[in-house]
Parts: C-alpha cells; sequence; structure tokens
C-alpha cells in the first residue's frame, strides 16, 4: 500500500515541476530588465571612474581666467562634474560675464537670493543658461535672419544672437548683451567670450520674483538718468569701460611726474629694440638658477652639455612660447642606465617628456589637480602626456612605480619659464608596460605564425 501511494505521488510531483520551468522562462521573457539591472549594476563601478581632463580645456582655462567672480559661482553651483561630462561629449561655448558685472550691476538682493543654499537649482540654471553645446567662434557668428541664429543652451533654454551695425562697426550681441571680447579664450574643447553682462533666463527671474512676492523688482540695477553737463548743456558721455587685463589709459609718465619735461626715461622692454622675448638670456638665468639652487647639476649638465635643448628652449621662448621644466634631481638622473642613455637621440627624447609647453607654477598644477582629480599636460615629446594628480597634499605625476613627485616647487618663475623639482625621471605609459609583461612578446610572436598557415 505504501508502494502505490509513492508511486501515485510522483505524477502530480512531475506535473508541477514541468508548470514551474514554464512559468519561470515565460517570465523572464516577458520581463527582461532584472538581467539586464543585473548586469548593468556590475559594470556600473567601472563607470563611474572619473575622467581625466586636459590641462588645455576651456574649463581649466575658465578656472584660472580673470572672470574670477564666473569661476567661483560655477565652483559654489557644483557644476564642475557636470560641465566635464558635457566637454567629454562635445565642444562649448560660454559666455562670461565681466566680474563688474557680476560685483557691482547685479541687485544685491538678487545675489544673495542666488547664494541661499536652497536656491541651488535657479543657480545652476542662471550658470548654464550661459553654456551652450556647440563651438561658436567670433567669425561665424549667425546674423538676425540666419537659421542658426538661436541656439539651445545647456539648461534647454533658447539664446538668441545677431549682429547690430554702428558708426564704430559691427557689434555683436547675446540677447541684448554686448560681446566686448570675442574669442577671448581659445581652447581645442571649446570658446570664451567675454560679455558686458550677466544674462538671466526668464524661469531665475520668475524664480526671484516669487521669492519676494513683489512683481516689479528687476534682477539687474536699472540705470541711472542721464547727466548733463553744466558748461556745454549736453548729455555726458560715459567713459569707454577698459578690459580687464588692459593696460591703463593714462600713460605712466603722465601718472608719475607733473610735466613730460620731468618724467624719466623710459625703461628698456624685455625684448629690447627688436620688441620681442631675450629668450637666450632667460635660458642662462634658469640655468644659473639649477646650478646654484643645488642638487640639479646633471639635469644643467644635459641642457648645455649633453644636448642643445638649452639653445632650443631660448629660440622657443624668444618666439614667444612659454615652458615648463619638470627637473628631476641629481638623485634620480643617477639612476638611469647606460643602456637608457646611449641609443642615439636618447637623453633628448627623455628631456623632451619633462617640458610642458604651458606656464604652469606649484599653485596653478596643484589648484587642476584638486579641482579636476587628474590632469594630463602635453609634452614636445608628441603624442606623450603626462599624468597628474593630487597625492599626500602635492602633485604626482606618473603611475605606478614610475611616479614621482613634484619635490622643489617653483625653483625658477619668470612669467616665460617655469622650473619645478621633481624626485624622478619620468617615462611615458608604454615604456613602463612592455618590460614588466614578457608575456605579451609570445602573443606578437604567434600572429605572424598564423598568418603564414593562413598564406599557404
Amino acid at each position: 500500500m505504501d508502494s502505490h501511494i509513492c508511486g501515485v505521488s510522483k505524477i502530480p510531483f512531475l506535473f508541477l515541476t514541468i508548470l514551474s520551468i514554464g512559468l519561470m522562462s515565460v517570465a523572464l521573457a516577458l520581463n527582461p530588465s532584472s538581467s539586464s539591472s543585473s548586469s548593468s549594476s556590475t559594470s556600473k563601478p567601472s563607470s563611474t571612474t572619473p575622467q581625466t581632463i586636459n590641462s588645455n580645456s576651456v574649463l581649466v582655462a575658465l578656472l584660472d581666467s580673470h572672470y574670477t567672480e564666473l569661476a567661483e559661482l560655477v565652483e559654489k553651483a557644483l557644476l564642475l562634474q557636470t560641465l566635464e561630462d558635457a566637454v567629454g561629449k562635445h565642444n562649448i561655448t560660454i559666455f562670461a560675464p565681466k566680474n563688474e558685472a557680476l560685483e557691482r550691476q547685479l541687485d544685491p538682493e538678487f545675489k544673495r537670493f542666488l547664494l541661499e543654499p536652497g536656491n541651488l537649482k535657479s543657480l545652476q540654471t542662471l550658470l548654464m543658461f550661459h553654456i551652450i553645446p556647440t563651438r561658436l567662434p567670433a567669425a561665424h557668428w549667425p546674423r538676425h535672419q540666419s537659421p542658426h541664429a538661436t541656439h539651445h543652451t545647456l539648461c534647454n533654454d533658447p539664446l538668441h544672437f545677431h549682429i547690430r551695425g554702428s558708426s564704430t562697426g559691427n557689434i555683436k550681441l547675446v540677447d541684448s548683451a554686448h560681446v566686448t571680447r570675442p574669442d577671448d579664450i581659445t581652447r581645442p574643447d571649446g570658446i570664451i567670450h567675454g560679455i558686458e553682462r550677466l544674462l538671466i533666463p526668464q524661469s531665475v527671474q520668475e524664480d526671484f520674483n516669487r521669492r519676494r512676492n513683489l512683481r516689479s523688482i528687476s534682477a539687474v540695477l536699472p540705470e541711472g538718468a542721464p547727466v548733463v553737463d553744466p558748461r556745454t548743456h549736453r548729455l555726458k558721455k560715459a567713459a569707454a569701460p577698459v578690459p580687464a587685463g588692459a593696460p591703463p589709459v593714462l600713460p605712466i609718465y603722465d601718472a608719475m611726474a607733473p610735466g613730460p619735461s620731468l618724467a624719466p626715461a623710459p625703461a628698456p622692454g624685455p625684448g629690447g629694440p627688436h620688441k620681442h622675448f631675450d629668450g637666450e638670456s632667460q635660458v642662462k638665468d634658469f640655468i644659473h638658477t639649477l646650478l646654484h639652487y643645488g642638487g640639479y647639476n646633471e639635469m644643467a649638465d644635459i641642457l648645455v652639455n649633453l644636448t642643445s635643448l638649452a639653445t632650443e628652449m631660448g629660440r622657443l621662448v624668444s618666439e614667444g612660447y612659454v615652458l615648463t621644466v619638470l627637473a628631476p634631481n641629481d638623485e634620480a638622473m643617477a639612476k638611469l642606465t647606460t643602456d637608457q642613455l646611449s641609443e642615439p637621440g636618447a637623453p633628448e627624447q627623455i628631456i623632451y617628456y619633462h617640458i610642458i609647453p604651458e606656464y604652469q607654477t606649484e599653485e596653478s598644477m596643484y589648484n587642476a589637480v584638486r579641482r579636476f582629480g587628474k590632469v594630463k599636460y602635453d609634452t614636445l615629446r608628441l603624442p606623450h602626456k603626462v599624468v597628474a594628480q593630487e597625492a599626500d597634499g602635492s602633485v604626482k605625476f606618473g603611475s605606478g612605480d614610475g611616479s614621482t613627485y613634484l619635490f622643489d616647487p617653483d625653483i625658477y618663475t619668470d612669467g616665460r619659464i617655469s622650473v619645478q623639482g621633481i624626485d624622478g625621471v619620468l617615462f611615458p605609459e608604454e615604456e613602463d608596460t612592455v618590460p614588466t609583461t614578457p608575456g605579451t612578446s609570445v602573443k606578437v610572436a604567434a600572429k605572424p605564425r598564423r598568418g603564414n598557415v593562413d598564406c599557404g
């Protein structure tokens, strides 16, 4: 009787098992998102790795430019990551208001409204209203009748562009703001145009008015009444604004002396009578500084005696280029082997990898890596770049065992040449990885063997 009961119970159990397997397969076919979500969750950590930004990016240029008020607002609005993602996808064009527009030409109540923590969304919308996701140089400025006279910003609000003629020439406008410094900063991934005032989207204006509960308040300070000159009975014309970074309108001789006859003789310019930079003297100065500083005699010897790089650097500086030299100290240079220096052109290639065609100081490099995590710097050894990142409160170059630290900051800085001491010799990443992976030679040797079989 027991065997009969067990035999009968096997049939419904088998039927239920087949039915449950069928229902599970149907559920997976109708809802594949569960499997995709699990796969995406496993691959998600790889997408969160920080993106390395180049040192010649328009974002780095903005943060180090004379548009300091706009740069501070971008950092306070926590928009650096958003702008990094935008630059990684496409070029951008930034319309940067001058500092005076954010300091004195803005209603203090409106500025206080933007800086309140609860109004972070309004501040982000306001700043993204000054950025369009495309490259728009001044030479291709659209006219009013052009179909491209309107571009959408990063906050999806439209900006209108046109050119207005005047007696002094054509004036480029963004909405109603004049472009005072077209193509002020140009980088491979974007352009910065200087504009006269802040651009305020309608949504931010409404948020501010709603917060104050007064419809008549405007975010921009109204202009004053015209002033009449009592002597001529004519309207006084406002003095033309001086662009940021421009020399003073009044000559220094008139400002320092009561008359031209008492003014001192003009000092010679940095380039002498030929109006160019004296690169040879500047290179000699920084090499003498290396020798007197101590601990960098090997670097100076390579530049002057082993190679002709000192002469070449002087020529580049005379033509207007700026250079940053990452100088390894004597202890690091002593670790170089004879094989690394005996090959033809090897010393030049090593030094080329330590020269950055930009003017960087210890402060500017540390600020860049602190803000962006990792920064790539171009070198004179194309196409290789030096990767810098923050480590232990300093700047670390390279990665792995071949990494070096900024050891002696600002050994020499004169505005054209910057020398930063490091505690190691840098090599491109390809040269670091090839000797440590002997297995790759076996794989490379196997490829021709398979190719010969296919040809036969």
